[in-house]
This record gives C-alpha cells, structure tokens and sequence, in this order.
C-alpha cells in the first residue's frame, strides 16, 4: 500500500486519498457541508469557491511527533478536527497572518478538544504545543480555491506556472485569467 508523508512537517500519518476517501467521503464533506459555511466566513479567501482539497490524518505521542512548530498551510482554508484519544497539553496556538508578520508575533492558545473541530484561513500562522501525555490524532483538510491560486501561489507569493499533476495536485487548474470568485456580501 502506498505511504505518502502527511505533509513536510509531520512524520506520523496517512493521506487519506491513498485509502479512497477522496471521491466518497473528503469532496462530499467539503462540497455539502463545509463550503457553506466557509462561503460565509472567508468570501475574500475562496470560502465559496473551494474546488480541490488536500486530506490527511496526523498523529503526535511521545516517542513520535510531540508538537508542530509555526507554520502557514498550503491552503485558503483548514479544517482541523481533533479525532482524540487520551491525551493532556498540546493546545493549538495562532499568531499573524503569512502576509502581515510582525516583529514579535503575538499567539492565542487554543484547547483542542476531542471531537471538535476548527477553522480557519490556511496563511495564519500556527502551530501546536507539545503533548505531555497520551496520543492525539487530528484530521485536517487543506481546502483550495484555484480561483485564487491561480492569481497568486499562497507559498511564494508568486504568479504561479501551472504543470501536469495527478488528482487535485496543490489545487492549481486552468481557468480563464479573469475567472475571479464570487463573494457574499454579509452586510
């Protein structure tokens, strides 16, 4: 069976379109359920235009992965579920965004709890405390607009130059140049 790291960061896990989950579980959960949502909170970020994804388990305990340092996603926006297991620590932590560091960040802790999920804009700046004991699992989806990918990559800040890629890739496609997302007006 093939066995793809999760991401660049973390050691422990399964991409979850290498099990089959894509197709019939990941794209009808974003399409169905979490678009709506996110179609509202983040309009100026592709929240109603999310049309690829990036699924993956994580898993920390304390012989393997403890913790995640500060880091961005490659993606508008993350859903971050805390799939539980016995575990104490190891809160969420977030600061600035990828586009406006500050000289000395400021963080919010957030308390992870099992079964419950999170979202937020992929380009904030986050990471996740260390775990004093047991084992935590996280399910994460990294959501993409290539709407707004293909303007300007969230890695680099760049014009990005589209090449083949097999399944959703890091969620850039062909568009039209002036084929921009819709926004909500919530006013």
């Amino acid at each position: 069976m093939p066995k793809g790291r999760p991401n660049t960061m973390n050691n422990y896990g399964v991409l979850l379109n290498e099990l089959g989950m894509d197709e019939t579980f990941i794209t009808p959960l974003r399409e169905k359920y979490l678009q709506p949502i996110t179609a509202l909170l983040y309009p100026d970020w592709g929240g109603a235009c999310l049309d690829s994804h990036k699924a993956f388990v994580v898993k920390y305990s304390l012989h393997e992965d403890l913790d995640l340092s500060s880091h961005y996603d490659n993606a508008e926006v993350t859903l971050n579920v805390s799939l539980g297991k016995d575990f104490t620590e190891g809160n969420l932590y977030f600061g600035d965004f990828s586009q406006e560091p500050t000289p000395v960040p400021k963080y919010i802790e957030i308390q992870h709890v099992g079964a419950q999920g999170l979202l937020h804009r992929g380009g904030q700046i986050h990471g996740a405390l260390p775990i004093a004991s047991g084992e935590r699992w996280n399910l994460i989806i990294w959501m993409r607009s290539s709407a707004i990918r293909n303007q300007l990559c969230p890695m680099c800040n760049k014009k990005p130059e589209l090449v083949e890629a097999e399944g959703f890739g890091d969620g850039f496609t062909e568009t039209p140049e002036d084929d921009m997302p819709e926004t909500v007006n919530l006013c």
